[in-house]
């Protein structure tokens, strides 16, 4: 059998080309990840999650980013339409929590009925009046307590409906002033104001199977690398957060990373990253990727396992009644 990649990739369009059936089956990507490009009808993305699946031969890992708000894949006319995380919150006051665990609940219904089995969700950044744009209304709240809580009741829901959850971006993103998507953010905190509050909540999930480190320098700690390609910070999240479970990279197609793909793959994966992640299937950057990746192996497959392991089949729920309590809990209004 062919190894597995210690990588997980996209594709270009909402079908799978000859030429990416042929890498894949070859390069054995740990699982895949969807976008808005690849997304058209839930039939579509049926055949498409299941041709995936049929290139590797076995029952891969499909993700996507289905937050709400600005960053969902997955859109009207066909699946819902949601507030952005921090509206919702903030509208939905003492019974935050409740709230994301139906709105989770709901989501993974549509995920997991089209094929899709893990979302990058939730995100446990601390909004700051400061956070870039990009980013601030993606969080769950401006202080660790709160944050802490609806992404524990965030990830409840998704794996109440037999969907995995991924915590991002560890060990925080909040105090980004600029988009890594285009530029490398530097945070000049001190250690001890890190770690009592943009660390907290990551430190609270620390139990969850899968992560996403960031793209982000902490000087703190590491004033030369993002958290990404950072032994010393991936080491902080082992140790001091006490995370166990599988950590992927962010996105290696982002700008806030420096060389190749290749280079991007090959600094992750030294640096601690299980897996690497590549997004925007250009089939030249996945080639590089997975010549750098290297193979699943060692503790990086063991805690792929352990993810995969954590997946449970669905509860049963009437999504209806779901809606419709989420309705009152958010005053009539669920979705954006």
């Amino acid at each position: 059998m062919t190894a597995r990649t210690a990588a997980i990739l996209g594709c270009d369009g909402p079908r799978l080309t000859p030429d990416e059936r042929r890498f894949f089956a070859e390069a054995q990507p740990w699982g895949f990840i969807l976008f808005a490009r690849n997304i058209q009808t839930p039939d579509q993305v049926l055949r498409l999650t299941s041709g995936l699946r049929d290139a590797v031969g076995r029952d891969v890992p499909v993700l996507i980013d289905q937050e709400g708000g600005r960053v969902q894949r997955m859109t009207p006319p066909h699946w819902r339409q949601w507030l952005p995380p921090l509206d919702q919150t903030e509208k939905a006051g003492a019974r935050a929590a409740r709230a994301m665990e139906l709105r989770s609940r709901i989501i993974a219904s549509e995920l997991l009925a089209i094929g899709i089995d893990v979302n990058c969700t939730p995100c446990l950044d601390i909004a700051r009046p400061d956070t870039h744009a990009i980013l601030r209304n993606r969080c769950y709240g401006e202080d660790p307590e709160t944050v802490a809580a609806v992404g524990r009741a965030a990830a409840k829901g998704l794996m109440a409906g037999g969907v995995l959850p991924v915590m991002k971006h560890m060990p925080g993103h909040g105090r980004a002033l600029v988009d890594s998507h285009l530029s490398l953010p530097v945070v000049s905190e001190p250690l001890e104001v890190l770690r009592a509050v943009d660390f907290a909540p990551f430190a609270a999930l620390a139990d969850l199977p899968m992560g996403m480190s960031a793209h982000i320098v902490f000087e703190a700690i590491d004033d030369q690398n993002p958290a990404t390609t950072s032994a010393a910070v991936i080491s902080l999240i082992r140790q001091e957060l006490g995370f166990d479970g599988l950590l992927m990279s962010d996105d290696l197609s982002m700008e806030a990373l420096s060389g190749g793909p290749g280079d991007r793959a090959a600094a992750s994966r030294a640096a601690g990253c299980d897996i690497v992640l590549h997004c925007n299937g250009h089939m030249d950057e996945m080639q590089q990727v997975v010549a750098a990746a290297g193979p699943l192996e060692g503790q990086a497959a063991t805690r792929a396992k352990a993810a995969l392991d954590a997946r449970t089949k669905p509860d049963s729920i009437d999504i209806a009644d779901a809606e419709a309590e989420l309705e009152t809990l958010l005053g009539g209004k669920v979705h954006g």
